[in-house]
Order: structure tokens, then C-alpha cells, then sequence
């Protein structure tokens, strides 16, 4: 048989022998919805019904997965559930198995006919339509068109199947793999925007800032070598000294905003620490980490920080900051609370950019910040 019959014979029998197979498990779950499920408001009955439950519900996600496609993750579920599957599987299965019996008697009493019964003539007339058959022509395609009608009820069961599986267990693998896939799309993009920007940001700060205190510097110098009285040449060199100095604090400043070698060397809580010892404003850090994260992590969670301080220093007008650091068994959250004035807009450019940043680990950023403040600046990153 060519491969592309058998996919199409296995596309018809699969949820046909799904839908069949769910006949008794759906009795079963209806039984379990009208007899056992009280049992769960009564404690001593509880352990038992409990395991029951769990029983069903795993044989009716591997009916699902086998035969129907639909790969449930390990979770949700009830005797909801159970009761709503059982409903439809039993009414939808007795339907599709007699419209097969019914087809199949159609059919074995076609082919007796025409084999070894003799076939009677059959007369069929409609205005403008006269036709003269057998009875067992007639019986072939009455059991062909049951057969087909019962296949055709059979996808739409399996369809009605999985969509009442995603909507009370949860999307299915396929559909899981493709949001992921999208997902990971739009990070991509979001990434590569994110990086843009930085680099941008990056040269403006090398072209406000260091390049101008360095057109500075080779001034003075220049004006100091062709400077003909020795004090002012003195004067001028010493001004350049000084340009000098404010040029590293510049390159200083600028290499610690790109990426702070503290925080590869020294880790999370040293680069926090830094952040707040740079800030004019006053900020306290409580870092509740008992060991380090991993470097995608710690750096994901730095940057959120320096942006929201910056913000809340240069925009909001904050007097005091406050920067928390926690984790729980699989999450790792940091908070950074000022009392400026608010209004800080998640769309702006230094916070979108963090919601991507955040994105790309499969984490979460959200701004809370009503006009008149406060503002809280936090993200969550999956850390197992």
C-alpha cells in the first residue's frame, strides 16, 4: 500500500478506534461523577476516590495521546472533567458504533444479494428521474454512506474531544511546541532590538561624554604647547590634568554601564552593591541569595536594577530606593521600590528593552507605577 494510504487509512481509524475505545472509559467516568464523587466530601472516603480519580484521568490521557493526538501535560483535570468526556464519549461513541453496525449489515446484506439471494428489482422515480436498480446496490451504498457518516462523526467526536481536553487539562503538546516556537520568535527579535538600542545608547554616551572631555583634553594640551608664558603653559597643563582625571571617571563610568567586571568576578550581590554606591540617591540592597546564579541570570537581574535606579534618579525624583533579591524553589525575583513620582511607562525605551532582555530567559517584567508613586520595578526568571 503507498505511503499515502496508509496515512490517510490511519487519519479515519485512529480517532475512529479512539472514540470507540472511549465508550467505556466514559461510562466509567460517568459512573465515577454520579457514585464516587460525593465520596470526596467525606474524609474517610477521600484516600479512595482520590486514587480513583487519578486512575481515570491518567488512562484518559493515554487514550488521548495514543489514539487522538493529544498529548495533555500532567495536570489539571477532576471530576468535571471526567463527567463532561464521559457525556460526550458515550453519546458520540453510541452514535458512530450503531451508524458501523448499521453500515455493516447494509453491506453484508448487499453483497449476500448480489452473490447468492437473487436481488429484486428496485424502482426509484423523481420528477424528471426514473431508475431502475437492485436491492443490493441499494444496500452496498446505504452501508457505505453509514459507514462513511459514522467516520466523518467519528473526527468531529475526536475533534470535540481534544478541544474539551485544552480547555480543562490544559493545550496539547503540538500546540504547547507552538507557542514555544513563537515564543522564541519574537525573543529573537525582541533580543536583537535590544541590542541595537544598547549600542546606541553606548555611542551616545561615548559621544556626549568621553569624546567631548577628549576634544577637551587635546585642547588644552594644544593651547599649552604653543602657549608662550611658561606659567600659563603650567596653568593650562595642570587644567589638562585635571580634563585627564574626568576623562577616566568618563571611561570608568561607561565601561561599568555596559557591563561591570565586578559582577563576573565578585557576582550579583558586588555589582547591586555598587550600584548603590554610585547612586546619588540613597539605595539599600537585600539580598536574600544564599548562593550564585547563573551568569545569564545575574546579569538579566543587574541590568533591571541600574535601569530602574537610573530612572528613578534622573526622572522620578526618588529621595529613597530599595532593591530586594529573593528566590523560591524555582524562581528568582528582584524588586526595586523607590518613592519618586511615578508614571514610569513599561513602552519607554530603557524598560522595554528589559522586558526583552527578561523575555529571552522566559521570564517576566512588570512596572507597577500609578501617577504620584510609588514605583516597583520587578522581574522573575525560572531558576531551578
Amino acid at each position: 500500500m503507498p505511503k499515502l494510504s496508509r496515512m490517510s487509512v490511519s487519519w479515519v481509524v485512529r480517532p475512529l478506534v479512539g472514540v470507540l475505545a472511549g465508550v467505556p472509559l466514559g461510562a466509567l467516568g460517568l459512573l465515577f461523577a454520579v457514585a464516587v464523587w460525593p465520596a470526596l466530601l467525606v474524609p474517610a472516603a477521600r484516600a479512595g476516590a482520590d486514587r480513583a480519580l487519578t486512575r481515570l484521568l491518567a488512562l484518559e490521557r493515554a487514550r488521548l495521546a495514543r489514539w487522538m493526538g493529544h498529548t495533555a501535560p500532567g495536570r489539571g483535570g477532576g471530576p468535571g472533567f471526567l463527567a463532561a468526556m464521559g457525556l460526550l464519549a458515550v453519546l458520540g461513541g453510541y452514535l458512530c458504533l450503531n451508524g458501523l453496525l448499521l453500515g455493516g449489515l447494509f453491506l453484508l446484506g448487499g453483497l449476500w444479494e448480489l452473490t447468492w439471494g437473487g436481488p429484486e428489482p428496485v424502482h426509484l422515480s423523481w420528477p424528471g428521474v426514473n431508475v431502475v436498480t437492485h436491492s443490493g446496490v441499494l444496500g452496498l451504498l446505504a452501508g457505505a454512506a453509514a459507514v462513511a457518516a459514522s467516520a466523518g462523526g467519528a473526527l468531529l467526536l475526536g475533534a470535540a474531544q481534544r478541544r474539551l481536553a485544552d480547555r480543562m487539562l490544559g493545550p496539547s503538546g503540538e500546540q504547547l511546541m507552538r507557542r514555544r516556537i513563537a515564543q522564541l520568535t519574537a525573543t529573537r527579535s525582541g533580543m536583537l532590538q535590544a541590542v541595537d538600542d544598547e549600542r546606541r545608547r553606548i555611542e551616545r554616551d561615548l559621544h556626549d561624554g568621553v569624546q567631548q572631555r577628549g576634544v577637551a583634553l587635546a585642547m588644552l594640551l594644544g593651547r599649552a604647547r604653543h602657549a608662550a608664558d611658561p606659567s600659563l603653559s603650567g596653568e593650562l597643563v595642570a587644567m589638562a590634568y585635571v580634563e585627564s582625571r574626568r576623562l577616566l571617571d568618563e571611561l570608568r563610568s561607561v565601561a561599568w554601564r555596559i557591563y561591570p567586571v565586578v559582577l563576573d568576578e565578585l557576582g550579583l550581590r558586588a555589582a547591586l552593591t555598587g550600584i548603590a554606591e554610585q547612586s546619588g540617591t540613597p539605595v539599600t540592597v537585600h539580598y536574600r541569595l544564599e548562593r550564585r546564579l547563573p551568569s545569564e541570570a545575574e546579569t538579566a537581574l543587574y541590568f533591571v536594577a541600574r535601569e530602574a535606579v537610573t530612572n528613578a534618579v534622573k526622572h522620578a525624583g526618588a529621595h529613597d530606593i530599595l532593591i530586594v533579591v529573593s528566590r523560591d524553589e524555582h524562581t528568582v525575583r528582584i524588586a526595586v521600590s523607590d518613592d519618586g513620582r511615578g508614571g514610569a511607562d513599561p513602552a519607554g525605551g530603557g524598560l522595554s528593552g528589559l522586558s526583552r532582555r527578561v523575555l529571552a530567559l522566559d521570564g517576566v517584567l512588570t512596572v507597577d507605577s500609578p501617577p504620584g508613586g510609588p514605583t516597583t520595578v520587578a522581574a522573575e526568571l525560572p531558576c531551578g
